[in-house]
């Protein structure tokens, strides 16, 4: 997404269509906050971005606005823990670090981790996605 305001929401506008999504004034402002660069980002994140230019829009149409956003493709959903969901901008294939103790998300290329196989998958299925993340935390300061 360019870095320019009005150009950022001619192109959100155009991925919501090429979607099917119909672009209304909310889905464009949560758009326009969230695709700005690439990032990870937790719905609380997202209303507070959109409501700090002044823009008034509700937790719920956050939400919904997000897992539609998930659904069509165009953010990646990462559930990091039960209570912990992060939308990542970035829809190529990729794995990512989660940090517990500052609650960070990070990305890790496709290629550093491999995978030999993976296993037996049920009868009657196909792997659609394999999405990895390894949970670290900081080292504790040493005196």
């Amino acid at each position: 997404m360019p870095e320019n305001f009005s150009s950022l929401r001619v192109e959100a506008v155009d991925m919501m269509r090429q979607k099917g999504i119909n672009p209304t004034r909310q889905r464009i402002e949560i758009a326009q906050a969230i695709f700005v660069k690439p990032q990870h980002v937790s719905a609380d994140q997202v209303l507070s971005l959109v409501n700090k230019r002044h823009h008034s829009v509700s937790k719920a149409t956050v939400y919904n606005t997000l897992g539609l956003f998930a659904r069509k493709g165009l953010v990646r959903e990462v559930i990091v823990d039960p209570s912990k969901v992060f939308y990542d901008t970035t829809t190529s294939p990729h794995h990512h670090f989660y940090n517990i103790d500052t609650g960070e998300l990070m990305d890790v290329e496709i290629d550093s981790l491999l995978l030999a196989e993976l296993p037996v998958l049920p009868e009657g299925t196909v792997a659609e996605a394999v999405d990895v993340v390894i949970k670290i935390r900081n080292l504790p300061a040493v005196n």
